[in-house]
């Protein structure tokens, strides 16, 4: 049988994902973070503060901000004395991070284009690895976590901030029709893209439980994993280690 992936509600070859995935980044990059911004009420700056606090970055740390984009997470980083090198696969959205970086006068940032699945950095290059909002973009989410554990060094550190499943009860209902019926919608009137975003909610709908991908993580290699969830599940910090 030929291998199939999701995309979103449909099933694609991985070569199409990957292909549709870097269009739908390309189209959305210029209004990213604006978009962030009016589909959470501003609320992913709190978890991406709460992210980092959990990171622990240090002076003088190498540390791989994948899917890292437009920036927000490595800047974050880096203020705390963090060597960071962002990269994701998609050079719009990595264009649209150098530019805020030098508006907000942010040096010393190293930025790569790379595919999760097949970084090519060398064996225990980095001392902690981070993903925030992009791992369920990935093709092979298996792949890209046995990169992560190969490019840390040993007593490294995984942290993973995605989209998950509430289990607050009422919310869950909420949540899900504020999602299907009104991001698109946010997305047509602020990114005049409605596809893009409608594609994005499905992919969260797609990506495992919070119990599946924290064994995912384990079967990667890393040790003593952990799931923090946020606003009841709605989003979660996984995290492991590299012994």
């Amino acid at each position: 049988m030929t291998e199939t992936v999701s995309f979103g509600y449909s099933e694609v070859s991985p070569t199409e994902k990957t292909a549709k995935v870097g269009e739908v980044f390309a189209r959305v990059a210029r209004r990213y973070d604006i978009m962030n911004d009016a589909m959470s009420a501003g609320m992913h700056r709190l978890w991406k503060d709460r992210f980092v606090a959990r990171v622990k970055p240090r002076a003088g740390e190498r540390i791989l901000d994948m899917a890292g984009g437009t920036g927000d997470i490595a800047f974050r980083m880096h203020a705390r004395g963090a060597d960071v090198t962002v990269s994701d696969i998609n050079p719009a959205m990595l264009d649209v991070g150098r530019a805020r970086a030098a508006k907000k006068g942010i040096e010393g940032l190293d930025w790569s284009v790379q595919n999760a699945e097949t970084l090519s950095f060398g064996d225990g290059a980095f001392d902690a690895y981070t993903i925030a909002f992009g791992i369920r973009n990935v093709t092979h989410i298996d792949k890209a976590l046995a990169e992560a554990h190969r490019v840390l060094k040993r007593g490294g550190r995984f942290f993973c901030l995605e989209f998950s499943t509430t289990q607050w009860p009422g919310f869950a209902e909420v949540y899900d029709f504020y999602s299907h019926r009104i991001v698109p919608r946010l997305g047509k009137a602020i990114a005049d893209d409605e596809d893009s975003y409608r594609y994005l909610i499905e992919s969260i709908r797609r990506f495992p439980p919070m119990p599946e991908f924290e064994q995912m993580i384990g079967e990667a290699g890393f040790v003593q994993t952990k799931v923090e969830p946020l606003l009841g599940g709605l989003v979660a910090i996984h995290s492991g280690w590299k012994i």
